[in-house]
Formats: structure tokens, sequence, C-alpha cells
């Protein structure tokens, strides 16, 4: 199988979408389209599992897992090619979590059916050791590839990376993280290392997109979207990759109206979005796959951001 590649991407449907429609037009006749994939997306959901309150604050009755079943629900009567990942900071933020140390999150999300997630800094919260024993609820692997976590409690039960397969269509999926130290006490993360994601994100997706011959390769991030100072975010970290299609990020609850798009090192367009905190908005990008000259290009994209908000 040829290597497939991204040629053109249109965010032409970017809005918050409250109605239960989405337009997924493509730019071709519907006889050439060959796959879509649609990737359901959250971050910083920090263990709110009720909605806000109804308080008459900014949020009140968005987020909670009722909601985001829902709506993912909505997704896959109408789509049966559908990923549904998360970025990280699964932890932290209700007393469900002071009580309970994440492991409702953890089934929930397996109730949910996420197909995979990655590790932000407050999952460390509980202490590296409780994040160990948590991973036995969840269903779906939490990938990263630049933390080290050998004699730890956490040794091999973190991939960096993982394949999933939906429709024909074959999805390299790696994780990165953001710097433990000074963010997180050294106790919590024990003798966990962290390597620069530039350097291990590259060598992964290299991996997945050339040796493992996949159509697309996600980078699940923790790293945070933008700053004003030289720390590094996803804006500066897509310019340094490759082989990398889309990064679904978090850490600074940014709330994105549409993805932003950049070029990576090798002057390809990468796409990147996040979907602020806590649930509040569920992110969703439809991919058109068409076949030309015997080989796979995706064509065509599609973005929205759709609200999780209880039925006044």
């Amino acid at each position: 199988m040829n290597r497939r590649k991204f040629i053109q991407q249109t965010a032409a449907a970017s809005s918050l979408i409250l109605a239960n429609q989405f337009p997924i037009e493509s730019l071709a006749a519907d006889n050439q389209r060959n796959k879509q994939l649609t990737i359901l997306h959250t971050n910083d959901v920090h263990s709110r599992l009720d909605p806000f309150p109804m308080d008459g604050s900014k949020y009140q009755g968005m987020g909670g897992v009722a909601n985001r079943k829902k709506k993912i629900d909505e997704f896959r009567q109408t789509n049966d090619n559908i990923l549904l990942l998360d970025s990280g900071d699964i932890f932290q933020g209700t007393p469900y979590f002071n009580l309970y140390k994440g492991e409702p999150e953890m089934k929930v999300m397996s109730a949910l059916g996420y197909d995979a997630g990655t590790i932000g800094n407050h999952d460390f919260d509980g202490g590296i050791e409780n994040l160990a024993v948590q991973l036995q609820h969840a269903n779906f692997p939490l990938v990263n590839c630049n933390y080290n976590f050998t004699n730890t409690p956490l040794e091999h039960k973190i991939p960096p990376y993982t394949i999933i397969k939906r429709n024909g269509l074959k999805i390299g999926i790696l994780g990165v993280g953001i710097q433990l130290k000074g963010l997180v006490l050294e106790e919590m993360y024990g003798n966990t290392t962290y390597n620069h994601p530039v350097a291990k994100a590259n060598e992964y997706a290299h991996l997945l997109k050339i040796k493992k011959k996949c159509d697309m390769v996600i980078c699940l991030s923790h790293l945070g979207y933008d700053y004003k100072d030289d720390k590094i975010s996803d804006k500066t970290f897509a310019t340094q990759t490759e082989h990398i299609d889309l990064i679904l990020g978090g850490h600074t609850h940014t709330f994105l109206d549409k993805p932003f798009s950049t070029k990576n090192k090798s002057g390809k367009e990468i796409l990147i979005n996040q979907v602020g905190w806590a649930g509040i908005q569920l992110g969703c990008l439809k991919f058109d796959f068409f076949q030309q000259n015997d080989k796979d290009v995706s064509l065509n994209s599609h973005s929205g951001i759709f609200l999780t908000k209880t039925s006044m």
C-alpha cells in the first residue's frame, strides 16, 4: 500500500453547533469517496462527572458524563467509523477524585467507549502508584512516548503508541507529555524521567507512518497550545515534527472554534485542535479519504465543536 498523505484541509464547517446537524459535503463527487473517519475528542475533563450546577454561572448545565454520552451516541447513530480520544488531565477537580482517586473517571471513559488517551500532569496527583492502580479500570490504553517509566509502578503499562483499525483505515496514535519537574511534586511521579517530546514523537511517528504503514498519525498532546515564552507548546512542537497529521492538545484549557493549521518540518500541513476543559465541549473532526491514481489520499476535512449541555 502506498503511503498516505494530506494535501488539502478545509475547515469551512467550523462553528459552535448546538443542533444535531453537521455539514459533511465533499469537495469531490460522492462516487469518488473512499472512506471517512470521524474523530471525537476531549481534554482536561478534570473529574467533571456531573454537569456544572444550575446556579447562573457561565457554564451552568454544561459538561458531565450524561451530556457527553448523549452527544457521542448521536454521532454513533449516524457514523460507523468513529474514534473517541482524550488528551489528558482526566483526574482532579471535583470531590469524585478526592474520594475515589480516579476509579469512576476510568470506568466512565471505558463505558463511553474511549479508544485511547494520554497522561496529563494532574493524572499524577494521587501518585504514580495510584495511577497504575486505576489503569485496571480502563479498557483503553493511555499512550505516552516521552516519559520513561523504567523502575516505576507504570513500567510496561504505558505504551508509546497504539494502532487502531477502522473500516480498512490504519490509524497510529502516540502521546506526549509536559515536563513534570517543577509542575508536579517529585514524590508523585517518582523515578519517571522526561525526554524531549519532539525527538521521541518523530521517532514513533516515523515508525507508524513509514514502517507500520498507517494511513494517519495522531498525536495526543498534553504540552499546552501556546505560550508567550519559549516553552514547548503544540504550536512550536508541530513545526518541528514529521509524519504527524493531527495534534489533539490539552493542558492550557484552550477553547478553539476551529483547528489551527500550520506546516511541519517538511512543509506539510498539520492540524492542531483543543476543546477547553471540563467536558464542556466535544471536538469533532471528519476526514475524507479518497483514492486517486492508485494512491489513497485525504483531500478534505470538516470540523465542529459541540457543546455538551443539559436540555433546558
